[in-house]
């Protein structure tokens, strides 16, 4: 409040100027919001994948970017020697083809892969500074068929078999499985592994043993290589085994009711390998009759009478036995 003076100019009385000293302004605090100014450089960051690829196969290697802040694209092999900058194709390799070039995308394929092209593939874009992106290339070596061995003659019925069975080049290395039929049977000991001479590949040995039996005979004993380059089965050998057993017999009348002066004969069957050679015949309690005639696997009587009636035996022979 002025307190104004007789004849004078009014001037602010001591209180209310002490007032006015001490007069505060309360400014509310301001949150700044520098979201519409966020900068992020990932946007010039190239993206690429790895690859994994079959020897002999075709990979491609495809990198991109959100922003190629008008720069090129490269890709560089294992050697960190320019394969493509953008599509200005810089190594003489035939193999290697450009397959899409655009500001933000340089994608290029090498076919006829080898295991020398195994490694780290290098993308680059030329921005301030340099950005990179790494690509693995795993090349998968595609395993020998497998050989089977250990198997060189016939096995008698009850005897153990052991078969060896090996295969080369593969990467990692392969699993070697056995099958007995349609029947898959454990190896004994696993599978034994070592390096090909190339330092890159494996060979893979595995030992299968088994009692065979009779019912064996003729049976296919397969060895497959399993892995991820192949199909399943794809790379599999054979070996059909021989059993060697002594025969058994069958004996078959020529006539379910033989009667008394007529001709009748028992056959001898006999099953066995190799194949019988000989063949015997006797009477249980007695002894064959004068009228009955040994004819090979057969019992010939011309002429049957009473006396003939009893229980008869055949005996088959071959190498392995009675």
């Amino acid at each position: 409040k002025n307190i104004q003076s007789r004849g004078g100019v009014g001037k602010p009385s001591a209180r209310a100027a002490a007032s006015k000293t001490q007069d505060r302004m309360v400014i509310p605090a301001v949150r700044a919001d520098f979201s519409s100014c966020a900068y992020s450089d990932s946007i010039f960051q190239p993206v690429t994948l790895d690859k994994t690829v079959v020897a002999g196969g075709t990979v491609t290697l495809n990198c991109t970017v959100e922003d190629s802040n008008n720069s090129s694209l490269q890709w560089s092999n294992t050697a960190q020697q320019t394969l493509f900058f953008g599509e200005k194709k810089a190594l003489r390799d035939n193999r290697i083809l450009l397959v899409k070039s655009t500001p933000n995308e340089l994608t290029i394929s090498i076919s006829n892969v080898t295991l020398a092209d195994e490694g780290e593939y290098t993308c680059s874009i030329f921005t301030l500074p340099v950005r990179t992106a790494k690509a693995i290339v795993t090349v998968l070596g595609v395993p020998q068929k497998p050989r089977i061995t250990g198997f060189n003659k016939p096995i008698k019925d009850g005897e153990n078999a052991r078969l060896i069975c090996t295969s080369s080049g593969s990467k990692p290395p392969a699993i070697i499985r056995w099958y007995k039929g349609p029947k898959e049977i454990p190896e004994e000991p696993p599978n034994n592994v070592t390096e090909d001479a190339s330092g890159k590949t494996f060979t893979v040995t595995s030992q299968v043993k088994f009692k065979v039996y009779k019912d064996d005979n003729g049976m296919i004993i397969s060895c497959s290589v399993d892995h991820k380059s192949v199909q399943p089965l794809d790379k599999t050998s054979e070996l059909r085994i021989e059993v060697l057993y002594k025969p058994s017999v069958e004996i078959r009348p020529s006539n379910d009711i033989p009667t008394e002066g007529s001709r009748f004969s028992l056959e001898c069957i006999g099953n066995g390998n190799p194949e019988p050679y000989g063949y015997s015949w006797s009477k249980l309690n007695g002894e064959l009759s004068r009228d009955a005639e040994v004819n090979v696997n057969r019992l010939v009587f011309t002429s049957l009478n009473h006396s003939d009636s009893g229980t008869y035996e055949c005996t088959a022979r071959n190498e392995v036995g009675v």
